[in-house]
Order: structure tokens, then C-alpha cells, then sequence
């Protein structure tokens, strides 16, 4: 089962639309209003990629315009190459305008829950028992954060354990500064509402969370997979949603992607010269120089308009 979809689109409209046909595509990023063109140019990551792969695990074909103005279908068996090169390619060598996205029978809801650690070592350990697991008898969603022990902290993550589940880490605890929150799932049907609670304590009879920090809720597929949108919605009525929020540091020039790619640079570069000839792909990311900017710098005049 797959969906067709414009490069354009926002997953949360694919997750609509998808879900209308009791459908649903296999792995998520948490925020749903990103393109998907987008996010398969990168990686495409959350709590399900354990067990389907990130985003560009799931893609079937692509149809790319590349830096060369050419229009080319792609997939396992049809320019594998380019397929290849164009998911998690960060842009270099071609702008994603369809992707062929395999789907899977959508769950209709979420048992949802959190537990505290005080031992990052007992934490990871949890975290890799729970990502080894084979079968239907397993998680369907893992990821996991760090939060001060002081006090939870105002942000989207916060609003899991309030109004229903009110904590203060403070009471929980912590031999160190830090506690780490193992954040887990479980997808259901309501025709299994009688057993999911039986298969939830089966799988965590075998870790080692704070016993008494266990907090859970329940609700619909699409409100779990929709949460940081809701949170953000929340946070943007009260001009909350830019504060403490920092950019990942990122590299500053060509040195640092090769370093970064090591000894697949080679590959990389070779396939910027086939694809992406005149480097016109994504420059802001200083991977390459664009060949004609070197040639031709701009002037001094025109550096210093005012537009």
C-alpha cells in the first residue's frame, strides 16, 4: 500500500488524508507541518524509526528535478543513484517533486507514557532492551529526554503531566542533578481497549524506571502524532514559543562537511558533479562553492545595495 504525494505537501495533510481510507504512512517526524520534500531530504526521524527506519526508509519512487534541470524518476530499480543520493541528500542534488510513500493499516489510538530515571546508564540500558525487541509484542513508539530535577520545565513536554498527571520533579528522587524521561507507546484498535492495559504491564515488568513515576494518558492516533502542533497553538497565545528555544550549532564551511562525511566525501562530491554540475542546489549550507560565485564575485556595488 502507498500514497502518491506532491514534494509540497505537509505531512499533517498526507496523515488527513491517508486516515480517511483507514490508512497511515509508517514513521513520523514530531512535527507534522514540515513538506515532505523537506524532510526527506534529511532524514525524517522520531520514535518509530527503531522499527520502520527514519522517513526515507519508506519510500518506494521519487520523481527529481535535478541541479541539471532534468526531470528524473527514481527508485530501487530506476536510477538508484540518484534515490539514493536525493534521500538524506540535504538538498544537493535534486528538489523532491513526488514521493511514493508505502502506508500501513493506521491504529486508531495511543496509550501514551512517560517514566522518570535517576541512572543514565539504567536508562540507555531500557532504551536499547526496548529498540532489540522483535514482533508485535513491542513498543511502537521510543524516545527519550533529559529534564532538570528541580522542576519541570515550561515547555510542550511539560503539559504530558498536567493537568492529569500533576509532578513535581522535585518529589520524585534523583541522585544527581538530572533525571531522563523515557517516553514510550503503545497503538491499539478500541476493539483491543480490553487487552492493550495486559500487553502495556507485560512490557514494562522488565525495566527499571523510579517506580512511582510512571504516568500515562490515553488518546486518539491523530491527536498523539498532532501533539507539538497543539503545544506550539498553546504556547504561541501566550508569546511563549520563541523563548529558550536555541538553533542546533551547524557547520560553517566546506572543511567541516569532510570532515563530517570522511571517506564517503569522495561519493558525495562525485555525485554534486553529476547531479548538481554548476552547484546551484542548496548553497546556503556551504557544502560547496558554487563555481560561478568563484569565477565572478559580486562587486562591491552591488554587495552594498539597498533594497
Amino acid at each position: 500500500m502507498y500514497v502518491d504525494v506532491w514534494g509540497g505537501e505537509l505531512w499533517v495533510d498526507v496523515l488527513k488524508k491517508t486516515l480517511e481510507h483507514g490508512l497511515a504512512p509508517k514513521s513520523w517526524t514530531d512535527y507534522l507541518y514540515l513538506s515532505v520534500g523537506g524532510t526527506l531530504s534529511n532524514a525524517g526521524i522520531s520514535g518509530q524509526a527503531f522499527h520502520h527506519g527514519p522517513q526515507i526508509s519508506n519510500v518506494l519512487e521519487l520523481d527529481v528535478v535535478t541541479g541539471r534541470g532534468e526531470v528524473m524518476r527514481c527508485s530501487e530499480e530506476e536510477n538508484t543513484r540518484l534515490f539514493h543520493g536525493v534521500l538524506g541528500g540535504l538538498g544537493q542534488f535534486g528538489i523532491i517533486t513526488r514521493a511514493r510513500i508505502s502506508l500501513e493499516p493506521a491504529p486508531q489510538r495511543v496509550r501514551w507514557i512517560r517514566v522518570l530515571y535517576s541512572s543514565f546508564e539504567v536508562f540507555t540500558d531500557d532504551q536499547e532492551y526496548l529498540i532489540s525487541m522483535h514482533g508485535h509484542s513491542k513498543f511502537d513508539y521510543v524516545e527519550g529526554f533529559v529534564i532538570v530535577d528541580e522542576g519541570l520545565v515550561n515547555n510542550w513536554r511539560s503539559s504530558f503531566f498536567s493537568p492529569h498527571n500533576p509532578v513535581k520533579i522535585s518529589s520524585v528522587s534523583s541522585n544527581g542533578s538530572v533525571l531522563y524521561c523515557l517516553e514510550i507507546t503503545k497503538n491499539y484498535h478500541e476493539s483491543e481497549s480490553d487487552t492493550v492495559d495486559q500487553e502495556v504491564e507485560i512490557l514494562m515488568k522488565k525495566l527499571n524506571f523510579i517506580p512511582t513515576s510512571v504516568f500515562t494518558t490515553d488518546l486518539q492516533y491523530v491527536d498523539f502524532l498532532d501533539r507539538v502542533h497543539k503545544a506550539e497553538l498553546k504556547l504561541r497565545s501566550k508569546n511563549l514559543w520563541e523563548m529558550g528555544r536555541k538553533k542546533l550549532g551547524r557547520y560553517t564551511g566546506r572543511e567541516e562537511w569532510v570532515d563530517h562525511y570522511g571517506d564517503r566525501w569522495d561519493q558525495f562530491r562525485s555525485m554534486k558533479t553529476e547531479f548538481d554540475p554548476r552547484h546551484i542546489l542548496a548553497t546556503g549550507q556551504k557544502i560547496f562553492q558554487n563555481p560561478s560565485l568563484a569565477l565572478f564575485p559580486p562587486s562591491p556595488s552591488s554587495s552594498s545595495a539597498s533594497w
